[in-house]
């Protein structure tokens, strides 16, 4: 009988090579899987599905993981504000731990002897799959061909165009990863650093001229309503707010970032719903949490961010530091108010009844309620003190 692999199938050039060479070359029953993380369209998957048949499958398999990778992952990054280097919702970063987790889980279930991936060996997905897949089957052996020959681009078209396996490869020639948190882009620009993408290279485009007005409303830091329509199913208010954002090319970005294998990389990426998001839902707990809860949320939210960047998903702290963000949430509840225009938003401002700024203790920069102008002159007196003693004592010792 011949070795079972499970492939891990994205339809894109470097998995449809890995598909060709496991079968024609190495001889193996091959089975593919589709993880899918709320970027394909139903017929984006059914394509999927008849290439790798194409390709020489046995079977192939679509999973969909999109409501887990919200529960487990997208809600705490929301509460964390997690942007990679301030810049990037590490979209594929997060996705690719579910991925692993769901591909891994179905190698297992169909007895599979190999489980494959398509990564490079000079990126960060490698670490992932691999990592994931070897805490959860370590008896399950990875395959890597694409890692293993050091393969070019332009040798797997070749090889793929020399087996005839006929595809559109002129679209290949942009590495195109879409999920619910974002799209990244790579391309020949990407690994220069003084190039930036082509406009034809994000897959959404500018189709809206105008302004408009996006309102989002959170409940415990969790989005409730869009525009006054009420969500239960948080995916589909995230996608409500890509379908209402995206057409005016909203979130997009280059990422130059520390690789977990020690180099520097830059991606592209187009994220409309999740910067707006992230960014609407920072604004509410400026209003909503007290200094030391921000101030404690940016460290704790800075440390999964990067732990969840760095494969370490399956890591104990990381449970620990989503309950601390649960937690935090508490009070952030209302509506923010954003403006749409063409490449850009603004956030105009919040409507919570949890504002730490609607109080009857004063109004900044404008009226005192609960203190006298004398209570802030000893109040400074006091606070002064410590700056005081040192430089008193600096000058005693002709320091200043």
């Amino acid at each position: 009988m011949k070795e079972k692999v499970l492939l891990a199938f994205s339809g894109g050039l470097d998995t449809s090579f890995c598909a060709k060479y496991l079968t024609e070359e190495k001889g193996y029953e091959l089975y593919t899987a589709i993880a899918n993380t709320g970027g394909f369209s139903a017929e984006e998957l059914k394509a999927v599905e008849e290439r790798a048949y194409k390709l020489g499958a046995t079977k192939h398999f679509t999973l969909d993981v999109t409501e887990e990778y919200y529960e487990k992952s997208i809600k705490y990054m929301v509460y964390g504000n997690v942007l990679r280097n301030g810049t990037y919702p590490i979209s594929v970063s997060s996705e690719r731990i579910f991925q692993a987790i769901a591909i891994i889980n179905c190698a297992k279930e169909i007895g599979a002897d190999y489980v494959a991936h398509g990564s490079t060996g000079a990126g960060n997905d490698q670490v992932r799959f691999d990592l994931t897949f070897e805490v959860l089957a370590p008896n399950i052996k990875i395959l890597t061909p694409t890692r293993d020959m050091v393969l070019t681009r332009e040798y797997e078209i070749n090889y793929l165009k020399d087996h005839g396996y006929e595809a559109d490869f002129k679209k290949m020639e942009y590495s195109i990863n879409k999920g619910l948190w974002g799209t990244s882009i790579g391309g020949k620009e990407t690994l220069k650093s003084d190039q930036t993408l082509p406009e034809e290279a994000y897959p959404s485009q500018m189709t809206a001229t105008g302004t408009e007005t996006l309102t989002i409303e959170f409940e415990k830091g969790e989005i409730a309503a869009v525009n006054g329509e009420k969500f239960e199913n948080k995916v589909s208010a995230i996608q409500k707010i890509e379908e209402i954002a995206a057409k005016y090319a909203i979130g997009r970005d280059m990422h130059i970032g520390d690789t977990i294998i020690g180099i520097k990389g830059r991606v592209g990426f187009e994220a409309a719903a999740p910067m707006i998001i992230i960014n609407a839902h920072k604004m509410l707990e400026k209003h909503t949490l007290t200094k030391w809860q921000q101030y404690w949320k940016d460290q704790l939210g800075n440390w999964y961010g990067m732990f969840l960047h760095e494969s370490q998903y399956l890591e104990p702290v990381m449970r620990d530091m989503e309950a601390f963000l649960q937690s935090s949430q508490e009070n952030v509840t209302g509506k923010v108010i954003v403006n749409l225009a063409p490449y850009r938003y603004v956030l105009v401002g919040v409507d919570s009844p949890f504002d730490l700024m609607k109080t009857d203790f004063g109004e900044y920069g404008e009226v005192n309620k609960a203190w006298t102008a004398d209570d802030v002159k000893g109040f400074t007196k006091i606070l002064g003190n410590q700056m005081k003693i040192y430089h008193n004592v600096q000058k005693r010792n002709g320091k200043e």
